[in-house]
């Protein structure tokens, strides 16, 4: 009877995590990963073991701050770093995921072309949708739907088995690392890593569980929240890069997005790996759709002291809804831009996301061992010998990255 009670509990608690890592693999990071496995193969599966690691520890701290203090990231920034730092990483965080914003209303577009319907039909429905979902209901209904919405991903799953990839040859891809100093390479796990791990995510997984309510007595089953949501972000980026290593890879065929991945699976894997990829893509841009302009919004309005809530009328919460609409139109209104290079806006947002992790990460270590903050909730020796070995391993990546930029200009 105990065991079924704690389970209960659990399942009442969970969702901040699981929705938050979910939104990773979303437009972008679905173009990434394919792109990765028709490009490398199965060579950059062992990248996701530490990347999901990693991605485990900064979220746990992320969760057990907003638990202990009650106060999101932005707002713990603020009070802590004063307004004008607060505002400069605000500017950062808006600019990078208004990119990723129309990063997924592209990627709902394309999903929907796949399907032959116009993105000057699909994109305005889907804002519309978004909209409505986001500022018409409460937080426990939108985290239900979008529980729900995460078990879509397995479409992903099943289109690697339907690619029938060398078992063998993806398990010792996975444990064996092969690391090439090629820039091409380098600039691909960078965006892996700034794909799987945002800056937004911390900001938004701090809200989200103190709007969730969740105390002290929760970290227990926000930690297995943590776990489970950094876990499955990590089990469907490893199929979509098996599935497209498996058949595009070996067919030498090279790919620039994640429909053109959709679309060259039709006649290597058949119509159903395609039909799957395809429904894959739609859900996943829609749902990162909703959150990515949401977390920015809950972000500025923490930054600014404004009053925030998912639920909450106009009248309420008039910064919140306002800002939520305009970056909501604005991401979507570029993807109607004729001729726009999309992939390039990607991966620009994808680069900038890893550029800003550390300085990210700097605050969140830094907040964290606060006494006055969280008391004896602080972070223990190893976690912050790790979370530290994260950031220099991610200032070496950054700064291979840009030697590698400034060298292409002088070429």
């Amino acid at each position: 009877m105990f065991r079924f009670k704690r389970l209960f509990f659990l399942l009442a608690l969970i969702g901040p995590a699981i929705i938050t890592s979910n939104i990773d693999n979303d437009a972008g990071g679905i173009a990434i990963y394919s792109m990765a496995g028709a490009r490398y193969g199965y060579n950059m599966l062992w990248t996701l073991i530490p990347t999901v690691f990693m991605l485990i520890i900064l979220q746990e701290m992320s969760a057990r701050t907003g638990i202990i203090t009650g106060k999101g990231l932005a707002d713990l920034i603020r009070e802590n770093y004063g307004v004008k730092t607060a505002f400069w990483v605000m500017v950062c965080l808006f600019i990078t995921n208004l990119g990723n914003t129309a990063a997924e209303f592209s990627g709902w577009a394309a999903s929907m072309e796949l399907f032959n319907i116009s993105k000057y039909i699909s994109v305005p429905v889907g804002v519309f949708f978004v909209w409505f979902l986001v500022t018409k209901w409460n937080y426990n209904i939108f985290e239900k739907i979008f529980l729900g919405i995460c078990f879509i991903y397995g479409t992903y799953i099943i289109s690697a088995f339907l690619a029938k990839p060398d078992w063998g040859d993806v398990a010792r891809k996975t444990v064996m690392p092969h690391i090439d100093w090629d820039a091409n390479y380098l600039i691909m796990v960078v965006s892996i890593i700034g794909t799987s791990i945002t800056p937004w995510q911390q900001f938004y997984l701090q809200s989200a569980v103190v709007e969730k309510g969740l105390r002290k007595e929760d970290l227990w089953a926000s930690r297995v929240d943590v776990i489970f949501g950094s876990v499955m972000m990590g089990v469907v980026a490893f199929f979509i890069i098996v599935a497209c290593g498996a058949t595009l890879h070996v067919s030498g065929i090279g790919i620039d997005s994640a429909e053109q991945a959709a679309l060259s699976l039709k006649p290597l894997a058949g119509p159903n790996a395609y039909i799957l990829f395809a429904i894959g893509l739609a859900n996943a841009s829609l749902f990162s759709g909703c959150i990515l302009p949401l977390a920015t919004t809950y972000y500025i309005c923490e930054a600014m002291g404004w009053e925030m809530g998912i639920g909450k009328g106009f009248k309420e919460a008039p910064h919140f809804k306002s800002i939520f609409t305009i970056i909501l139109v604005l991401g979507a209104s570029i993807v109607l831009i004729p001729n726009l290079p999309l992939i390039k806006v990607m991966w620009f947002s994808q680069i900038i996301n890893c550029l800003l992790l550390p300085a990210v990460m700097i605050f969140m270590i830094q907040l964290i061992n606060d006494d006055d903050l969280m008391g004896n909730y602080k972070n223990s020796l190893w976690m912050n010998i790790v979370a530290y070995i994260g950031v220099g391993i991610l200032v070496v990546l950054n700064a291979v990255l840009l030697y590698n930029a400034f060298m292409d200009v002088f070429r």
